[in-house]
């Protein structure tokens, strides 16, 4: 789950960084303008991804050897 989260926080953080340099929307340009279903799918996945991804702030960590 943590790996899967982590994925779409990047899909997440390159769309916006593509929409803050280019003013271009990825997400929208493949999947259509920002009212379609599957675009709105995919942010509120992304937005659940974020979300849990807090939990990984307070998550023990075991120490590498």
């Amino acid at each position: 789950m943590d790996r899967l989260a982590l994925i779409l926080m990047i899909i997440g953080a390159v769309n916006y960084g593509l929409i803050g340099l280019f003013q271009f929307d990825l997400a929208s340009a493949l999947f259509g303008d920002q009212g379609s279903i599957i675009s709105r799918a995919l942010y509120t996945l992304i937005g659940a991804a974020g979300v849990y991804s807090i939990s990984l702030l307070f998550k023990e960590r075991k120490p590498v050897r």
